[in-house]
């Protein structure tokens, strides 16, 4: 560890993915990232909030110009960035009419969502896919599907899970493991008095459902008057090549939300996008962070909508996402270590052929350049900025095969 890792120890409270760390960030921009020994390596993790690549020099021009001009509103205020914001969220959600709240990170969100789906509906139960994540607030640990992160916390009371609509392990048919999430997701749903359904309606491993899936669950939801949210947290903003992940499904969600990638990769930023008949809870402060109203934080997400919109970002992810994943297949099939490759647009995914590899391969992948997530306990996570070129994508492959040749050896 070097001094800083070691400072780093000494001083926060020690968690799971966050403290000790490995390594130090010290300096990024575009899609590339460097360590404190001087290692470069192209960056296809960045919490999935650098769709518009670290640094964007018109995202940092106008962050100052925000600086200059007013650094902060305190409650009961408004100003122009916040306002103009939420207008521009509003307007690009394509499913009509729309209300927005604006928070910090995407757990903020979560939680807006989750209070208003409570307040709108008069009911106290939710359901989630297991294996989803939906934020680390204790109501967003308690809808999500991740067990492992609730362990010796309280929970919410009437959280319910059904089975996960995408294959987990190897060998599962994507069909049969669809017609399962659907099956539970009835009978959990027809049973119980559920306020919302809260999902991912494309899965940051780039894993999504039969065409069948989504307009099956949206009459589900219909016709038990359950909520649909859709969270875009890491997938919305054109990482999957459309604007909002939600437009693969064919169907409208009750509510949308979105973060990480909202702050352009420099701010923490989220929103809720909701129908604008769900605005039923002016009696309660649902989403009054001392924040949620920041000038600063607000041009973050208008500069970074405005660069999507100027450089064709969304439409760059979804040429470049298919050119890639075709890439990523021709790999898995000749490269026996990885077994399959998922994707959408820039959101991709490698699974290992064998799951015991994917910490050796994750490290392998590092050390030669490539900076990858992980999983699901077999995948490897991609999830490069839109901004990425064509010949950083084949480096990357290139490193995948590399580092497999290392660690099967």
């Amino acid at each position: 560890m070097t001094t800083l890792e070691i400072r780093d120890a000494a001083a926060f409270l020690h968690q799971a993915g966050s403290t000790p760390v490995d390594h130090t960030f010290v300096s990024c921009e575009g899609a590339w990232a460097t360590d404190e020994t001087g290692h470069r390596f192209l960056d296809f993790h960045g919490n999935s909030c650098h769709n518009i690549g670290y640094r964007h020099p018109k995202l940092i021009a106008a962050l100052k110009e925000q600086l200059d001009t007013l650094c902060f509103t305190p409650r009961l205020f408004t100003s122009e960035p916040p306002v103009e914001l939420a207008e521009m969220l509003a307007a690009r959600w394509p499913y009509g009419p729309a209300k927005v709240l604006l928070g910090t990170s995407g757990a903020d969100a979560i939680e807006m969502a989750l209070k208003l789906a409570y307040i709108a509906t008069g009911r106290a139960g939710t359901v989630a896919f297991d294996g989803s994540w939906h934020g680390a607030a204790l109501g967003a640990l308690s809808v999500g599907g991740t067990a492992a992160e609730r362990v010796g916390l309280p929970a919410l009371e009437d959280c319910h899970h059904a089975p996960s609509y995408w294959p987990r392990r190897r060998g599962e048919d994507p069909q049969i493991c669809a017609q399962s999430s659907f099956d539970g997701l009835k009978r959990i749903i027809e049973s119980n008095e559920i306020a919302a359904l809260i999902a991912e309606p494309v899965r940051s491993t780039g894993q999504t459902a039969p065409d069948w899936f989504w307009p099956d669950v949206r009459a589900l939801c219909d016709q038990a008057g359950t909520l649909l949210i859709f969270d875009e947290i890491p997938t919305g903003l054109g990482k999957t090549g459309r604007q909002f992940a939600s437009e693969h499904t064919g169907i409208a969600p009750d509510m949308t939300v979105l973060g990480k990638s909202l702050g352009g990769g420099v701010l923490p930023l989220s929103a809720v996008i909701a129908r604008a008949e769900l605005d039923v809870a002016s009696h309660l402060g649902i989403g009054h962070y001392t924040h949620q109203k920041n000038p600063v934080l607000a041009r973050s997400g208008i500069e970074t909508l405005q660069i999507l919109d100027a450089e064709n970002l969304v439409a760059a992810s979804a040429d470049k996402g298919r050119s890639a994943l075709s890439a990523l297949e021709r790999m898995t099939e000749d490269v026996p270590a990885y077994e399959t490759a998922t994707g959408l647009g820039l959101s991709m995914a490698v699974a290992c052929s064998n799951p015991s590899q994917l910490k050796a391969l994750k490290d392998a992948c590092y050390r030669l350049g490539l900076n990858t997530g992980s999983a699901d306990g077999r995948l490897l996570t991609l999830s490069p900025p839109l901004t990425i070129s064509e010949d950083e994508l084949a480096r990357a492959t290139e490193i995948l095969r590399q580092a497999a040749r290392e660690v099967v050896s």
